[in-house]
């Protein structure tokens, strides 16, 4: 059975930093990009980051160019959003997903992303 199960979520200060994870079990994960996304309170789901299978970044949201980075330990079967100079614009549920596939591409709905963890609250607040 798939499963994605982010943690690392909480409150933090403007300009703050945090981590998340998304550990996965049940398929081969070295093979699979894993995808970010996020919902803000009153917006849609958005596209944040991507790795691909091979180590490749791809950025979905311009706004976190420069302060996010993702990363993936295969070894550990979990993918790491790293955020840092963290903006009370960044609150959000964040979200990883898979479509299954190895590549990021960017553009796509989100419907052919096939599984989803969980969301962990990331809260930017003084």
């Amino acid at each position: 059975q798939v499963q994605l199960v982010e943690s690392g979520g909480g409150l933090v200060q403007p300009g703050g930093s945090l981590r998340l994870s998304c550990a996965a079990s049940g398929f081969t994960f070295d093979n699979y990009a894993i995808t970010w996304f996020r919902q803000a309170p009153g917006k849609e789901r958005e596209g944040v980051l991507c790795i691909s299978s091979s180590d490749d970044t791809s950025y979905y949201a311009d706004s976190v160019k420069g302060r996010f980075t993702i990363s993936r330990d295969n070894a550990k079967n979990t993918v790491y959003l790293q955020m840092n100079s963290l903006k009370p614009e960044d609150t959000a549920v964040y979200y990883c997903a898979t479509d299954q596939g190895s590549r990021c591409i960017g553009g796509r709905p989100q419907w052919v992303y096939n599984y989803w963890g969980q969301g962990t609250q990331v809260t930017v607040s003084s």
